[in-house]
């Protein structure tokens, strides 16, 4: 056994990773059926690219090994240290192929089963036999194990395949062709290859996998889904569109071709929802001994101090589980998140077009593994080139009657780990999105006057007359009564603050404002956003999470992503501190508004003439403070992982193009450090205020006395 504590070591120059490195090279080029090149195990090509002796040193030297790589499987070491029977059988020699398929299938299914994962007969008086689900899996580990042909000492039957239709796919082979090629190799291969002999054959091995999907036919307009019944409809019930695109032939009109389409041509779908279904992605979680412990961690193994690392400690997780104990008896229901947010698949954004995944976390997992990318379940992809809007209900109706059925009655799972049959249940927990994603998943429009979806109808804002925008005001509301800032008008907005903090609405509140009043309707033909007519409030629909039974009874339904407002806050602070044109928030229409306001007077816009001179405020950099701040920032180091190449955004005294995570490390670690000394106290006081507030509440263990510390000073910080 050699000593691999080396591959965790940061300082590469150090002895004892030259000596671990040299040991390694050593072991992997001393395989004889290693040629020339291996593959390289740096971080930046992660055992993808095969390289030379020297060029694997360098990368070595240069990124790093990934410290992950603690078993070295695709440079000769076996599997036969782990207890997985599919690596200490009798074919646990196979090559690098193999195992790059055995750590994907890891990937994918979080771990194979133990020793006893396969259904054993002679025990069948004292285990359950697994389900179909069950065995379709089981048989795609032994595909895993069994050889292309007895002497294959390379490819089994599941790396090859997988690796050929990689090359379909990659190529865009049809499939007439792939036909004709396996017909080929299998003549090629000795007899007794276990080859399949057609693309239907490989599909349905392919499709054992877990990674086909269900399309539905939409509408162009987002009013329908072509399921239930409005499966065999031509065209939307309500807004009249097509739902095919009927191509025109010669000497026949529109009309004509599209009565004369058949059920098996009806011609290509304008629009088309990909649904994966959420079922039999739970169910797999249950088909491996090690995935069905992890699952129970947050029962069995979890650690009950008052500290929140885990959203098993939360009171959401708690109060729900108060409120449907039948549902918490058993520690394998699984707890959802639910995620979504636009983006541009086509990596331009001069193109525009918007298309939404909608993915779902499973939270019996521990922390470090509920978040790893291979456990998150992508459930939806909802097509632009248009976001759905408000619409989105209709794009989530599969998953919420997969939901509904996974609460009502369960659905039948087979448990690895006790070798038994259970009924499966799951629940929604929450959601988790940006600030217009929350208005889309509410149903509370998050524009206009009554913008904040917490204090709902008692939302305060003014409309700016120079700005002309809406600015949300009233937060001395959330100080404690006898503060002094309620009597304070010069330094606000001129008036005295003598309400009470608004309370957030439960679910029963919601259905209760939602039933007061007539709801109000979108209509998918308007090309202009309707204003509803005779509403108090900003409903604009009943969102679709009501139909879950128990939706209403969850204390925290929506929750917003942090870093999402960390990135919008510190973009304007540093677009203001910079005066960086079209993101600062200090213009000449934000002084006029202040002026209109009559407050600040000193930051007062001085007319000269045809112009206006905007006195310098106490945030305000001269040239010179500009240019230290953006070469600090551009001088600045990281160590590697840990955030980008910043200096490559900083452009003389400008800072553009920063990312959401740039964002994230530069203005909890940097940029309180920067500012303090160049800016006055009265200045930075509260930008580091707010820089620590954001440090604190992305630690990885919260104190509940320390929420409440910082619920308090937040108030005070704003």
């Amino acid at each position: 056994m050699m000593d691999k504590n080396w591959i965790l070591i940061k300082n590469r120059i150090l002895p004892e990773y030259l000596t671990g490195m040299e040991q390694f090279l050593n072991y992997a080029f001393s395989n004889p059926e290693v040629g020339v090149t291996i593959q390289c195990p740096c971080i930046k090509c992660n055992n993808v690219l095969w390289k030379t002796r020297e060029e694997v040193e360098l990368d070595l030297l240069k990124w790093g090994i990934d410290p992950t790589y603690d078993r070295w499987i695709f440079h000769g070491e076996s599997d036969s240290s782990s207890d997985d029977e599919i690596n200490s059988g009798a074919d646990s020699d196979l090559g690098n192929d193999d195992a790059s398929t055995f750590e994907m299938l890891h990937d994918m299914y979080r771990g194979f089963p133990s020793n006893n994962y396969e259904y054993d007969e002679t025990n069948e008086s004292r285990n359950e036999e697994p389900n179909t689900e069950a065995k379709s899996f089981y048989s795609l580990l032994k595909d895993a194990k069994q050889k292309l042909y007895p002497d294959c000492q390379k490819f089994s039957k599941l790396s090859f395949v997988m690796r050929l239709f990689q090359m379909k796919c990659l190529h865009g082979w049809s499939n007439t062709s792939f036909d004709s090629l396996l017909k080929l190799l299998g003549d090629v291969f000795p007899k007794e290859n276990v080859l399949p002999n057609s693309i239907y054959e490989v599909q349905k091995i392919i499709k054992d996998l877990g990674l086909d999907y269900v399309k539905i036919d939409a509408c162009v307009n987002n009013c329908i889904l072509y399921r239930k019944k409005y499966a065999d409809l031509e065209q939307c019930p309500k807004c009249g569109e097509k739902r095919w695109i009927v191509r025109k032939e010669k000497d026949t009109d529109d009309e004509v071709a599209s009565r004369n389409l058949t059920n098996k041509n009806k011609g290509i779908s304008r629009k088309i929802l990909q649904y994966f279904s959420l079922i039999p992605r739970l169910q797999r979680l249950y088909m491996t001994k090690q995935t069905v412990e992890d699952m129970r961690w947050h029962k069995n193994k979890r650690v009950e101090d008052g500290v929140l690392r885990h959203p098993a400690d939360s009171l959401v997780w708690k109060t729900f589980d108060e409120e449907h104990p039948t549902f918490a008896l058993d520690p394998r229901s699984v707890r959802l998140g639910l995620a979504s947010d636009g983006f541009n698949p086509f990596g331009s954004m001069s193109n525009a077009y918007s298309m939404w995944p909608v993915v779902l976390i499973p939270y019996n997992l521990p922390p470090w593994l509920c978040m790893k990318q291979s456990n998150i379940l992508l459930s939806l992809l909802i097509p632009g080139p248009k976001g759905p809007g408000m619409n989105i209900d209709v794009f989530l109706q599969p998953l919420v009657d997969d939901l509904k059925t996974l609460w009502e009655g369960g659905i039948d799972t087979y448990d690895a780990f006790r070798k038994q049959h259970f009924k499966l249940c799951a629940s929604l927990l929450w959601t988790i999105n940006d600030f217009p994603a929350y208005g889309i998943l509410s149903g509370w429009s998050t524009k206009g006057k009554l913008a904040c979806p917490v204090c709902h109808v008692h939302t305060c804002s003014i409309y700016l007359k120079h700005g002309r925008k809406l600015c949300y005001m009233g937060h001395r509301r959330f100080l404690e009564k006898n503060h002094s800032y309620h009597l304070n008008k010069s330094s606000f907005d001129n008036t005295r603050e003598e309400r009470l903090a608004p309370e957030a609405l439960s679910g029963d509140d919601v259905l209760a404002q939602l039933n007061t009043s007539s709801q109000g309707s979108i209509d998918c033909n308007a090309r202009k956003r309707k204003r509803d007519v005779g509403r108090p409030d900003n409903w604009k629909k009943k969102s679709i999470f009501f139909e879950l039974p128990y939706w209403r009874t969850v204390l925290l339904r929506h929750n917003l992503d942090v870093m999402h407002i960390e990135k919008n806050i510190s973009e304007s602070v540093i677009g203001t501190l910079l005066d960086i044109e079209g993101k600062t928030k200090d213009t000449l229409k934000s002084r006029l508004d202040i002026q209109e306001m009559r407050i600040k007077k000193p930051l007062h816009p001085i007319k000269s003439g045809d112009k206006y001179i905007l006195p310098p405020a106490s945030y305000t950099m001269s040239k010179t403070e500009k240019l230290q701040f953006c070469q600090l920032v551009k001088e600045v180091k990281f160590p590697d992982a840990y955030a980008s190449n910043i200096s490559h955004c900083v452009k003389e005294a400008r800072i553009l193009g920063l990312k959401s995570h740039d964002h994230h490390v530069l203005f909890q670690r940097i940029f309180p450090i920067i500012i303090k000394g160049i800016l006055p106290r009265d200045s930075y006081d509260p930008l580091i205020e707010l820089s620590l507030f954001f440090s604190d509440l992305c630690a990885k263990e919260l104190h509940v006395e320390k929420l409440d510390q910082l619920d308090k000073s937040i108030r005070m910080t704003i």
